[in-house]
């Protein structure tokens, strides 16, 4: 089994909206015994989902693998058994950037499983040239923003039905660069691909504002909360650009994933973070807490204030709903009316 060399972290000691820091170190080992847990973690085969999914099942939970590439996903759940003193793991078809997918998946999670504490909507692609998925969706949307709404609503009666369940929406400091277009959430208009991936990530944290607002409105124990890795060295980069015949920038791509940032370990105590500590409330967002967010232990962090607008985000709820079909049991609560 390989060391835990991690870098620590530290809790938040507040639930308002300035980042804050305690005292004490936190680590992967405070997450604590996770035995009789469930936890479904997309894109769990490779970087931060790989980190995510090996830190929860290391400490007991029985977490589900739901990867894209069947042949990635067996690599990782053999690796995983490998290196792990114990292990409960299972693998899950999921391509989040096709809803029939999507819609099959949770179906085979509400079969299998009686409860689900951990959602982790971590997977993604990231700089890919332009793509229309069969949905109709442009692919970073559909992959990060759409297609993980959809398994959230389909799964959510689950959770709510398990005791103080969490959602955990990995998102990206590129949210701010993410122009949010209310008229064309499908992405039918595309022009820079970066922005492009913001405004998916911008999505992200919008989804999980409002569905906690929900959440709490309807008086669930279930949480909504999200992370982001800052800057970390993944595939994420590398994949995405070698989306389509561009060689070169696909290269280039993959060179510069592996090569700058902090390590997926470290990446990953955000989210683990998130889905794990105590001290977590609901709506609220985690990153790295050193040089601009980029680096370093987590703490509670403030996203860009588009992400903070209840009425966009009460309307980006009601569009998601059209575009996937899938509606929520939870309703939008009084008091915010989404603009139109």
């Amino acid at each position: 089994m390989r060391p835990d060399v991690s870098a620590p972290c530290r809790p938040t000691t507040s639930a308002g909206p300035n980042p804050t820091v305690a005292e004490k170190a936190w680590g992967v080992d405070d997450i604590g015994d996770l035995t009789g847990r469930v936890a479904l973690v997309t894109g769990a085969n490779s970087g931060i989902g790989y980190e995510t999914a090996f830190a929860l099942a290391g400490h007991g939970a029985h977490v589900v693998l739901a990867c894209r590439n069947p042949d990635k996903a067996r690599q990782a759940y053999d690796t995983l058994e490998n290196d792990l003193d114990r292990s409960s793991l299972e693998i899950l078809p999921l391509d989040l950037s096709d809803l029939y997918s999507v819609r099959a998946a949770a179906e085979q999670v509400l079969t299998r499983h009686a409860r689900l504490d951990l959602l982790i909507n971590n997977a993604g692609v990231m700089g890919t040239p332009y793509r229309q998925t069969a949905d109709g969706f442009e692919l970073q949307m559909a992959t990060n923003h759409l297609g993980h709404f959809a398994l959230t609503g389909l799964l959510l009666d689950r959770l709510r039905t398990t005791d103080r369940s969490r959602v955990v929406t990995v998102s990206s400091q590129m949210h701010r660069v993410g122009r949010l277009d209310l008229s064309d959430v499908a992405g039918d208009h595309v022009g820079n691909t970066w922005v492009a991936y913001g405004t998916s990530k911008l999505a992200n944290l919008s989804f999980t504002a409002e569905l906690d607002r929900r959440l709490r409105a309807a008086g669930s124990t279930t949480m909504a909360v999200a992370a982001h890795p800052g800057w970390t060295r993944s595939n994420l980069a590398g994949n995405g650009a070698s989306v389509g015949n561009h060689r070169l920038r696909g290269k280039i791509g993959r060179v510069a994933g592996r090569t700058f940032g902090q390590a997926t370990r470290t990446g990953a105590l955000p989210t683990l973070y998130a889905a794990t500590a105590r001290e977590v409330a609901g709506g609220q967002v985690f990153g790295p807490s050193h040089a601009f967010q980029l680096f370093g232990p987590p703490t509670l962090v403030r996203p860009d204030r588009r992400a903070r607008d209840l009425e966009t985000a009460a309307r980006l709820f009601e569009i998601s709903e059209g575009l996937t079909d899938v509606h929520y049991a939870v309703a939008a609560p009084a008091g915010v009316t989404a603009s139109r």
